[in-house]
């Protein structure tokens, strides 16, 4: 189940499902070391008059939206049946690794009641249940999960007094289903600690008149050091868990709307999905610069990984979403890990961890028996690109200056020698969906941007040969493309060629990432006549006419795929490249009715709190892989400053 809410501080990540439980806590990375492992949860349930019921049951009825402009949840939770009714309010606190909930808990009957509220907590530290342990600490009156450098403290405050009842034990092991079991007849057993596979439990007692409400807080502190998180307890004890959600509620309100916007004619549920974009882009960030893809961990469910990694590419598109909305200083945390984490060569890998460790990869270091870059070349480009971007939005000459030979000049110097001499265009790597191997038209087109932005940074720091080099490079790629990768008769952009195969293999895919690689990075203006038939060719065949629309990203893709009779699912990335391509072609105010058509479907196809999936089945509309995307949610910020930037214009 794709996640609800997401809530961050740069270091600490939790991700809320829609029956308001943790499902994600990674801690001290955003995307790396979730201690429930992507399978586990934290549970909340509620016992009154001898009966029980957790989150998880379906007679619950479940609200979850963020609080306007945001990252604090606004969630409820009423039960007809049991006639209560609970509301939320969470916050990872900006400041200090503390997740806080506030729950108003509210007696719906006509008579006065005794509730209690039952916290579980599941923890698998770091992703490995070994040496783990849960005990009650007697003296600050709190529950202590750790192992090692990892220490989890949990606590509640009701008035002025902590939870009344506790407990620790073992789950998923030796039959045993969990502690959390112990609280379904509304009493704990008091066990005051346990190691190896743990969980634990706690309970709140709530007296509660007939129709009445009262407020109670609990929260967990994330720490490396015993001491640190009792020191982070007394802390939210002394300054009130009110103040701390209060504090993060203005804070983030604030960061999203420190930059003046004039919306002009958008309608509000896609300024509300700008705003909140905004926010998952920026809670997926790395407090030390890397940019997650996503959070959520649901993937390990039904495949080998998560996205819980800094792709370059994934991490250049959000930066320069974020540069464009006048976040610079999180952008520049991003070229500077990217800094980091460059090869030797000048070039980026698969993907990397956040702590800028190399990731994961499918991508082999041999093929045929001869060694080959496992890499997708166009994340090299993108980063140069977007360096270019974050330049002319901030003018920081200085900051330029400082990583143009060790990040721009070495990436650039590696594209302009990674090509075939005989066309011009890029060796062969891996495509921008990462799965085919040549040198596709989206790769060839951004190199093509990379050098005409590295010829730029050159130019202004004074480096004139090296600019020319670049330049002339990039028009030898553009000759390269429009001579081998576009077919005349068809009047479209192959998917890619493969010089490995002798002779080279024509892939003849329609995809839609090359022609918006094409006008994307300015190979050709936007009444060139080849544009223009490559993307009516494109959008006949990828374009989506059920009942949900959409455009899918190339013919035959079975990632997910729901339909065989379809080209593929609907991707949000893919509508909104054809909305940016829309942009190019409006010549007055009435041409951008398209656009904000296919805004609006992309607002109406959110999750109520406003987050955006990979894809959607093309029949329901349910979104379907990891959610959110950072991808998806910043090209929908580039679209919308895009389409404010061309009425500007227009007008």
């Amino acid at each position: 189940m794709p996640r609800s809410l997401v809530l961050a501080n740069g270091n600490f990540l939790i991700g809320l499902d829609h029956r308001a439980q943790v499902r994600d806590f990674y801690f001290p990375y955003v995307g790396m070391e979730n201690h429930t492992g992507g399978k586990f949860l934290h549970r909340l349930g509620v016992w009154v008059e001898n009966s029980f019921s957790w989150l998880d049951d379906p007679a619950w009825q479940i609200s979850s939206v963020y609080r306007t402009d945001s990252l604090a949840t606004d969630i409820t939770a009423a039960h007809p049946g049991l006639q209560i009714k609970l509301n939320f309010t969470d916050v990872v606190y900006n400041e200090k690794d503390i997740f806080i909930r506030c729950i108003s808990v509210s007696n719906t009957a006509d008579r006065p009641r005794l509730v209690k509220l039952f916290f579980n907590q599941q923890f698998e530290i770091y992703e490995s249940f070994r040496r783990d342990t849960a005990l009650f600490e007697p003296q600050n009156h709190v529950i202590l999960h750790y192992e090692g450098r990892r220490v989890f403290l949990v606590n509640t405050l009701l008035d002025d007094r902590s939870f009344d009842e506790y407990s620790t034990g073992l789950f998923n092991l030796e039959n045993r289903e969990g502690t959390f079991k112990d609280a379904e007849d509304g009493t704990l057993s008091q066990n005051p600690i346990e190691h190896g596979q743990v969980d634990s439990v706690i309970g709140v007692h709530l007296n509660l008149d007939a129709g009445k409400s009262r407020v109670m807080y609990y929260w967990i502190t994330a720490s490396k050091f015993m001491e640190e998180a009792l020191t982070l307890n007394r802390y939210v004890l002394e300054s009130t868990p009110q103040h701390l959600i209060d504090s993060t509620y203005n804070f983030w309100h604030a960061w999203t709307n420190r930059r003046e916007t004039d919306f002009r004619d958008l309608p509000v549920p896609v300024v509300d999905l700008f705003k909140k974009s905004l926010l998952i882009i920026r809670a997926h960030a790395d407090g030390r610069g890397g940019i997650i893809a996503s959070s959520d961990s649901d993937l390990l469910q039904y495949g080998l990984d998560t996205y819980g990694y800094v792709w370059p590419r994934d991490g250049a598109i959000s930066a320069m979403a974020l540069d464009r909305a006048g976040d610079y200083e999180v952008a520049q945390r991003f070229f500077e890990f990217c800094h980091s984490v460059i090869n030797p060569g000048g070039f980026f890998m698969h993907k990397y961890r956040v702590d800028q460790s190399l990731g994961s990869s499918w991508h082999p270091w041999v093929r045929n028996g001869q060694p080959q870059l496992p890499i997708q070349e166009d994340e090299t480009a993108l980063v140069v690109y977007a360096l270019w971007q974050h330049y002319q939005s901030t003018r920081n000459l200085e900051f330029i200056e400082a990583h143009y030979n060790s990040l721009i000049k070495k990436a650039s110097d590696f594209l302009v020698s990674y090509r075939y001499p005989a066309t011009g265009l890029p060796k062969s790597s891996y495509d921008i969906w990462e799965e085919k191997y040549g040198t596709s038209t989206y790769t060839s087109a951004t190199v093509y941007g990379a050098l005409k932005a590295a010829g730029n940074l050159a130019e202004i720091l004074g480096k004139k040969d090296q600019a020319a080099r670049y330049l002339a490079a990039a028009s030898e790629i553009k000759t390269g493309i429009l001579t081998h990768l576009y077919d005349p008769k068809d009047g479209y952009f192959y998917k890619m060629i493969n010089y490995s195969a002798d002779p080279p293999v024509i892939d003849r895919t329609v995809d839609i990432s090359g022609v918006y690689g094409i006008f994307k990075f300015g190979l050709l203006g936007p009444s060139d006549e080849k544009l223009t038939r490559a993307l009516s060719f494109t959008l006949f065949r990828l374009g989506l006419t059920t009942l949900v629309g959409g455009v899918a990203r190339y013919e035959g893709d079975a990632y997910y795929k729901k339909d065989p009779s379809l080209p593929g699912n609907p991707w949000f990335i893919a509508t909104l490249w054809l909305a940016q391509y829309y942009l190019t072609q409006a010549e007055k105010p009435a041409d951008l009715a398209a656009v904000r058509r296919l805004l609006s479907w992309t607002a109406k196809h959110a999750t109520p709190a406003g987050l955006l999936s990979e894809q959607l089945d093309p029949h329901t509309g349910e979104q379907i892989s990891a959610s959110p995307l950072t991808w998806s949610h910043s090209e929908f910020v580039i679209t919308v400053l895009d389409y404010l930037d061309k009425l500007k214009l227009l007008d």
